[in-house]
């Protein structure tokens, strides 16, 4: 009797599978996406959970869905629950029972897969899905042996939260089965179509999407999240075109030619990623940025469209570059630069301007950037020193593009450096059949002077007819004149004025050894005949500097140092004078505190002198031999003491990083001599390993009291370097002291 109940309940059982799956056919075209799982079979697990409500006392599971590659899929493949050997009895309503759950948002509409059962005394299988209510509604079931795998599908017209495969003892709670004959039930190939009417979250940000304008790979970040079937792809788009695709890890299978789940939720429910963009494959100007995500559903959602600006374009060489004032010599030392700008089109606006100075010596700024939207202007440049200099000019837009090879070049000629001057050395007895002045000047070039004289004690000067003449050594003339013919007896002095194509003045009065210019005119007179004096012997002065291992004529010496001046006095034979007394005239460089200083040396036994120069600025030295009864006069042509300047370099902090500041500052000595009025030129250098030379970094000046201070940032630095920096007081006009370094000091950069 009982086989024929469970007989007839599997007839009833397939038949209502029959009619739910018509019902399926006619709700095929329901609305909302949709995918499919598929479960124990097909090499795929089982993302369901077992329970037994009588605790694990009398039922056990047993599952077994991934066969072994190349093996038939399904040959054994199984999700069974079992009634426990050794058990004697269940009560009546207690089963166990397989369990899919669909994921947040969604609902199972369809089922179809494989069932087949060993059923004894009241033991069923029943299949059926979990209700809203959390109840649960069969829809197969079967009260007898039946251990041929049969096929069965069946659609909903609403969709389920869940579904179960249970084994149930169907009678009355207050009755029991028997369970001396084991009873089992079993599922496999199970294909679970879930319906997912929520559509995903999305978002975008990165680079491109900060704002203004950007240029080469940008990248984007973006992001996701899904409560129902989660994630599975990421989409970014420019103007449509797709530029990043990004599939997020799924829990998938491609069968009977569609992707299906292995898990009831197949995809994370919050992903990220991020790619690059090739902004070089658009044109310059605006374009649209769009991002979509879509679940394994096929909902898809984007997010709202935004406008990024690209431009990897730049810009083309700055129009009509002119040096405010002309390209001539200048001895301002201040220099502006006009240009226009090109026509930018659709791409970003000019940004600045990138330029660099090069000059002699090595001198390079390097590469500086000025700042500003359509800046058409650079103001107020200024050279370290005098001299011709090449400034280079190239454009930058907004996005950060430029080309140094559009770089258009204009002259820069500075000369703040008044020229030389000095009369020819005295010719002899008589007045001078000409007057003669040499110019000199290394920059700009002599332009003009002329020759002046009055007579002493007089203080109205009068300007002779001069002739300008061009030098034999470029940056050199000569002013040539000629007494007046009516030139009464007495003293007179000579100035001679010139200028340089610049605009500096100079004046002198003297000759090139540093001898007033002047001559005297005697009234012609009968004089007596005098026997001829007998004549004097010659003497011969020998005289020079020394300072360690320099010695010679001219000797540069380090600022605060004492030099020495040796030298002999011998008679035209050869033999030594001694304890002659020799005059030694110290007369300072231009711009010096210090007056002429006169001093006195004795030769000694066998005719040498010594005599220590004390500190101080640079200076001519003469040295002279009067001369005596029988002996001629003598004189050294003027010795040149240089003496380097003084200068102390602080810089920190020590250590930094590439786009960090570092703090420069020191002072100049001055010795003997004022600060100008401007302020003391210097230049801060570094060390170029490769090239074993200094380069410029930056000039500034001082102050009053000779302290200066600076800043500096480095840019371009990658790796780690250390860089030795030291301060350089520069030569300039009326400053008594050659070019003179500090020590140097070191910062480590890293990049």
């Amino acid at each position: 009797m009982s086989g024929t109940r469970g007989g007839l309940g599997r007839i009833i059982g397939l038949g209502i599978a029959l009619a739910l799956a018509v019902l399926l056919l006619a709700a095929r075209e329901a609305t909302g996406a949709k995918y499919s799982v598929a479960q124990c079979g097909w090499h795929v697990g089982a993302d369901a959970d077992w329970g037994d409500t009588t605790g694990g006392a009398k039922f056990r599971p047993d599952a077994y869905c991934v066969t072994p590659p190349g093996a038939d899929p399904f040959d054994g493949a199984h999700l069974k629950s079992f009634t426990r050997g050794g058990a004697a009895t269940v009560s009546g309503t207690r089963f166990a029972r397989w369990r899919w759950v669909a994921p947040p948002g969604t609902g199972i509409t369809r089922v179809s897969g494989t069932w087949w059962h060993a059923l004894h005394d009241g033991m069923e299988q029943r299949i059926g899905v979990g209700t809203w209510g959390g109840g649960f509604s069969p829809f197969v079931s079967a009260a007898s042996t039946d251990v041929t795998p049969r096929n069965f599908v069946v659609g909903f017209s609403s969709a389920m939260p869940a579904l179960e495969d249970r084994l149930l003892c169907a009678r009355a709670e207050s009755k029991w089965c028997s369970l001396e004959t084991s009873s089992w039930s079993a599922v496999r190939a199970l294909t679970i179509t879930i319906e997912d009417n929520g559509t995903p979250a999305a978002g975008v940000g990165g680079e491109l999407t900060v704002g203004g304008w950007r240029r080469g790979p940008q990248s984007v970040q973006f992001w996701g999240s899904d409560a129902g079937s989660g994630v599975r792809f990421g989409e970014t788009t420019l103007d449509g075109a797709r530029v990043v695709l990004t599939e997020y890890p799924c829990a998938k299978e491609m069968i009977g030619g569609e992707w299906r789940g292995t898990r009831m939720q197949p995809c994370l429910t919050g992903v990220s990623g991020s790619g690059l963009v090739p902004t070089t494959s658009f044109s310059d100007g605006p374009h649209t940025l769009g991002h979509c995500a879509t679940d394994f559903a096929g909902n898809v959602a984007c997010v709202a469209p935004s406008t990024v600006l690209i431009d990897n374009t730049p810009p083309a060489h700055p129009r009509s570059v002119s040096v405010v004032g002309g390209e001539g010599w200048r001895r301002i030392n201040d220099f502006d630069l006009n240009w226009a700008n090109p026509d930018q089109g659709r791409g970003s606006p000019v940004g600045g301007a990138s330029w660099r100075v090069l000059g002699s010596a090595g001198f390079d700024t390097g590469v500086q950037f000025a700042p500003g939207r359509d800046l058409t202007a650079l103001r107020k440049l200024h050279m370290p020193v005098s001299g011709t200099y090449m400034a280079q000019l190239w454009l930058r837009d907004e996005a950060g593009n430029e080309a140094p090879s559009s770089a258009v070049s204009v002259l820069l000629r500075f000369d703040d450096v008044a020229p030389g001057v000095a009369f020819e050395a005295e010719s002899g007895p008589g007045l001078p059949a000409a007057i003669r002045a040499d110019v000199s000047d290394a920059h700009s070039g002599p332009a003009a002077g002329a020759i002046l004289y009055r007579r002493l004690g007089t203080e109205r000067w009068i300007e002779l007819p001069t002739k300008f003449e061009a030098g034999d050594q470029p940056g050199s003339a000569r002013l040539v004149t000629h007494l007046p013919g009516d030139l009464a007896p007495g003293t007179y002095v000579f100035r001679a004025d010139a200028v340089d194509g610049a605009g500096n003045k100079a004046s002198s009065s003297r000759r090139a050894d540093g001898t007033e210019m002047a001559i005297r005119k005697v009234s012609p007179s009968p004089e007596p005949k005098k026997a001829p004096a007998p004549a004097a012997a010659k003497a011969r002065l020998f005289a020079g500097l020394r300072w360690r291992q320099r010695r010679g004529p001219s000797v540069t010496v380090p600022f605060g140092a004492t030099a020495i001046l040796s030298g002999r006095l011998v008679s035209a034979e050869g033999a030594g004078l001694a304890g002659r007394r020799l005059r030694v005239v110290s007369r300072p460089s231009r711009g010096a505190l210090a007056r002429r200083r006169v001093e006195a040396a004795v030769t000694g036994e066998h005719g040498g002198f010594r005599l220590p120069l004390k500190p101080g600025p640079s200076r001519r030295i003469t040295v002279t031999y009067r001369g005596e009864a029988g002996l001629e006069r003598a004189r050294r042509p003027a010795l040149a003491l240089r003496v380097q300047g003084g200068a102390v370099l602080h810089a920190g902090p020590r250590q930094l990083q590439t786009g960090d500041t570092v703090r420069l500052w020191g002072r100049v000595r001055t010795r003997g001599a004022p600060v100008p009025r401007r302020g003391k030129l210097v230049a801060v250098q570094y060390y170029e390993s490769a090239a074993r030379s200094w380069r410029p970094v930056l000039v500034t000046r001082t102050n009053h009291s000779g302290r200066f201070q600076a800043r500096y940032r480095f840019r371009y630095i990658s790796g780690s370097a250390r860089i030795r920096l030291r301060a350089v007081a520069l030569a300039e006009e009326r400053w008594p002291y050659v070019p003179g370094a500090s020590r140097p000091v070191t910062v480590s950069v890293s990049g």
